[in-house]
């Protein structure tokens, strides 16, 4: 989740970096395009989380981008890191592990996108696009329908305690947008929940999962994968305890 994100600075090569080093199988960042049209990893729309300087990252230039220290507010070993770009990104990535590119902005980015994806020489299998935008899945399947994308959604309950959004609801998406699969926060996540949408051919993607105990259960309910800040330590309990999850 945007990196080894508990110990480094998230959406950093840092965290990327040691992601990969914990042995993580697929990183998941998230994506932003430039007032000159480049692809920034970063969370937000703009920088105030980050740094004391407050930029707006589709009214800024990545050079503009490229003088921030976001990583001096988790201490002096994160000094001068800065926001890296999706190229940079796809770099550390190894032979045989995965991307998860969260989309954060409109479809305009679509065409850079996969550009970038072109030029980083990943295999189609290496790269999954998530986005909560509908359109976003949907005009990236109907360019590049070789990619896996994944509708993402908060699961909450209503007043009389049914899933929002329903699996219904969920279906009808991820069959009008054209969606590979469907990832989900782990809140109020059911085992029917997962297994309705799997039978349907989807894959089901669970985040954020941190504790070994949800990890567990998720697995035991046939979620394909989870996303966590904390991917060594996953790793190490799941290859103990769920052999069949991917961390």
């Amino acid at each position: 989740h945007r990196g080894a994100s508990k110990a480094a600075p998230e959406n950093t090569l840092k965290a990327f970096h040691l992601a990969w080093e914990q042995g993580a199988d697929a990183i998941e960042g998230d994506f932003h395009l430039t007032k000159d049209g480049k692809i920034v990893c970063i969370h937000d729309g703009n920088t105030k989380r980050y740094t004391k300087k407050n930029l707006t990252v589709s009214q800024s230039t990545l050079q503009e981008l490229r003088t921030l220290d976001v990583g001096i507010r988790l201490g002096e070993k994160f000094k001068e890191t800065k926001i890296p770009t999706i190229g940079e990104v796809f770099a550390t990535v190894p032979e045989g592990k995965k991307i998860y590119i969260e989309v954060k902005c409109g479809p305009k980015i679509i065409p850079t996108l996969l550009a970038e994806i072109k030029n980083s020489g990943l295999k189609n299998e290496q790269i999954i696009v998530i986005s909560f935008k509908h359109q976003i899945i949907q005009i990236l399947k109907s360019h590049a329908p070789q990619f896996k994308a994944y509708w993402l959604s908060h699961i909450k309950k209503d007043k009389a305690g049914k899933l929002i959004p329903s699996i219904t609801t969920v279906l009808k998406t991820l069959k009008d947008i054209n969606a590979d699969g469907f990832s989900s926060s782990k809140n109020c996540v059911a085992e029917s929940y997962i297994q309705s949408i799997m039978k349907n051919g989807y894959e089901y993607h669970v985040w954020t999962v941190d504790d070994a105990m949800t990890a567990t259960r998720i697995a035991d309910w046939g979620a394909k994968s989870i996303t966590t800040n904390v991917p060594g330590k996953m790793r190490e309990y799941l290859t103990r305890q769920a052999p069949t999850l991917t961390p």
